[in-house]
């Protein structure tokens, strides 16, 4: 037996409620790899995974959410995997289509976890989690697209949350000059800590504007927040940078015109993290663990245990939670 978040719905009101419980592993769903979960962490996903109608993520109940985990491999039946082995797992639908990391145990499709790096502990790998990971694929593709420190600023949306703090620490470690766009006061001490070199207030880039295009000044941009946003800072993109989108908290809508592309020619790089290949996987957190600086990703970290999940994941809704929640699932 073990402890887990388990979220189980009510027949009658249709609804689901979080229960922390001690479950067996006979009623873990199947997987080739078992793991004995030591961290996983609060992401968006996680908060509607837990709201009372699942955010549309959960089809089935009783659910563990938790869309990523790091541990050790308690047993394999693939042989790319033994015991005592460090393993780092997200996207896959881990956490809403199958049962995720809010539990002591976890089970996994041999193809989805990831050999944790060297260097790199399990709690470190959850302080990253898959909004770094998300970030550091992020900063791939603008770099793979032609980005370089020379090239200018580097505006980054939504800083203050988990895919925006971590690529503002990637890309200040790696040079780079990073605007930080943030709409609470508050968290720009935080974000010039993290290497922030400018702060932008969220309301300037929220300010409707009538015309498609604006002075060249960023030379690439990591998008964590999508909507009107995005489509105001694409008319600010210098000729021919990238724009790498990652989250869709401003909505999925994009009212922006095709101006942008055609005569500055902006790149749009969506950044799925859920079913990336296993090599692009392996080497974003290969470049994790060499670039993110490791005291930049302390100063990151909120602790959390199985008990404060329920508050966290609405907290996170409300966008109440900055930095990085690693939740502990042994304390």
């Amino acid at each position: 037996m073990f402890n887990a978040l388990v979220m189980e719905k009510d027949e009658e009101s249709g609804l689901a409620s979080p229960v922390i419980k001690q479950i067996s592993e006979d009623d873990l769903p199947h997987g080739e790899v078992r793991v004995a979960v030591e961290f996983s962490t609060v992401n968006y996903k996680d908060g509607l995974c837990m709201s009372p109608k699942g955010g549309g993520l959960v089809r089935n109940y009783p659910h563990v959410p938790g869309i990523d985990y790091a541990g050790t491999v308690e047993e394999s039946s693939d042989d790319r995997y033994k015991p005592g082995d460090k393993v780092v797992l997200t996207g896959w639908r881990v956490g809403e289509a199958h049962w995720g990391g809010y539990a002591q145990k976890a089970s996994a499709l041999a193809d989805w976890p990831v050999p944790l790096p060297e260097g790199l502990s399990t709690r470190q790998a959850m302080a990253v989690g898959t909004a770094g990971f998300t970030a550091m694929l992020a900063v791939m593709a603008l770099e793979d697209h032609g980005l370089t420190p020379d090239r200018g600023p580097v505006l980054v949306t939504g800083a203050a949350g988990g895919v925006g703090s971590v690529a503002t620490a990637i890309l200040a470690n790696l040079g780079y000059e990073v605007a930080a766009v943030t709409g609470r006061s508050e968290t720009e001490g935080y974000l010039k800590a993290l290497g922030a070199t400018s702060i932008v207030p969220r309301d300037e880039l929220n300010e409707t504007t009538k015309r498609p295009l604006e002075s060249e000044t960023w030379a690439g941009c990591v998008d964590a927040v999508g909507g009107a946003m995005l489509a105001r800072v694409l008319g600010q993109m210098k000729y021919g940078a990238s724009v790498a989108a990652v989250g869709l908290a401003g909505g999925a809508g994009l009212p922006a015109t095709v101006i942008p592309f055609l005569l500055r020619g902006v790149n749009l790089l969506g950044i799925d993290s859920v079913m990336q290949p296993f090599d692009n996987r392996l080497r974003a957190w290969q470049r994790v663990a060499s670039d993110l600086p490791m005291d930049k990703l302390e100063a990151m970290i909120q602790p959390a245990t199985l008990n404060d999940l329920p508050k966290l994941g609405a907290d996170i809704l409300n966008g109440q939670v900055k930095g990085r929640v690693v939740v502990d699932l042994n304390a």
